[in-house]
């Protein structure tokens, strides 16, 4: 059986709308609103026609409903950014990595979740320490921020969006905590976007996060203190500091110039006025924009064994695709800079691709 919600799915995650679609495939537009609410059930053809347009294979458009995700509990940084393409675009690639994750939690254990709900504190700064005292961390830097998220449970997906509207985004199912993160960014920035998805998931955990200003400064000042502990910062920090200095001490906490300079002004260690007059000496010289001379991207432990594990069993990324229904791009999307260079031979790599590369001529 068709599933239209199978339909819609598939164009929000290219980004089209129905008149694109329809001038693509060759059908009218109405048609395809009506397809998209079950109206009328496509024939063989028009499915293929979909399935060519959209990338998807066939099979994709006859499974089970896809994973619901509340947007009005989704955590999106720069929300006010976001294009309506862009943020249907993420939420399904958030259904995509759902149906993802449980497809590996029924082959493999992975670690229970043990996050604190800290949904009653109103203070970033305190929530802070009361999770870095939980998990045992003192005041020491965390030298790997996606290994600690994922000992503690979160489920880490990527985002293949090659956008900076879209920063990263969380929510909570059958209460495990997903994180997807937009690795097109700096190595810092994704490390300073999961300490503030962690914000979220443990202060906001059952609220309302549309377009909620408050929140979003709570989850960035949760991070800055999570990332940078007070004690720490200020007992490293110099006596006078500048602009050489911020990026001499930076990387002791791996985060990037603009959040070191955030965090020593909100401990009272830069004035307002040297604040602005440091982020705009540091956007001269490139750090707006990126991270010059930054640090080498974190990767995920957790999905670097799990490919290797069942890259041992002779099943590949196309198997996984295959069971899934998805594209192969799709998968690597999810995945994408989180398990780091591929485990396997090269020569098995280029097989591979020459296989995906015969498939896709012949559909």
């Amino acid at each position: 059986m068709f599933n239209p919600r199978r339909l819609s799915l598939a164009r929000m995650r290219r980004r089209l709308t129905a008149k694109a679609l329809s001038e693509m495939t060759g059908l009218a537009a109405d048609t395809i609103s009506r397809l998209e609410n079950g109206n009328n059930p496509p024939d063989e053809t028009t499915v293929e026609k979909l399935a060519k347009a959209l990338g998807f294979p066939v099979e994709f458009f006859s499974d089970g409903d896809p994973e619901d995700i509340n947007t009005d509990a989704v955590s999106f940084r720069s929300f006010s950014k976001m294009s309506a393409k862009e943020r249907d675009a993420a939420i399904s690639a958030g259904s995509l990595g759902l149906e993802l994750s449980r497809w590996v939690e029924e082959r493999f254990s992975l670690p229970k979740p043990n996050l604190l709900d800290l949904s009653y504190e109103t203070n970033p700064e305190a929530a802070a320490i009361a999770l870095r005292q939980y998990w045992g961390l003192g005041e020491r830097p965390v030298s790997n921020m996606l290994a600690l998220l994922e000992t503690q449970g979160v489920r880490l997906l990527s985002l293949s969006e090659n956008t900076a509207s879209v920063n990263a985004f969380s929510f909570w199912r059958d209460e495990k905590p997903f994180v997807f993160l937009n690795n097109f960014k700096t190595a810092e920035s994704s490390i300073y976007d999961s300490a503030h998805e962690l914000g979220h998931l443990v202060m906001h955990k059952h609220g309302d996060l549309k377009e909620t200003r408050s929140a979003e400064r709570e989850a960035n000042s949760f991070a800055s203190a999570f990332l940078m502990p007070a004690k720490d910062v200020r007992s490293r920090a110099p006596r006078r500091v500048n602009v050489d200095s911020i990026l001499a001490i930076k990387g002791r906490w791996r985060v990037s110039a603009m959040a070191m300079a955030y965090r020593l002004n909100a401990l009272g260690l830069l004035s307002e006025w040297q604040y602005k007059s440091t982020c705009i000496d540091l956007g001269r010289r490139g750090y707006r924009v990126g991270e010059p001379q930054g640090i080498d991207r974190e990767t995920s432990i957790i999905w670097r064994k799990l490919l290797a594990q069942l890259w041992s069993e002779r099943t590949t990324k196309n198997d996984i695709a295959r069971s899934l229904h998805l594209p192969l791009d799709e998968l690597e999307g999810l995945i994408w800079n989180l398990a780091g260079p591929d485990p396997r031979p090269l020569g098995v790599i280029e097989r591979e691709l020459r296989e995906v590369k015969k498939l896709n001529s012949e559909f």
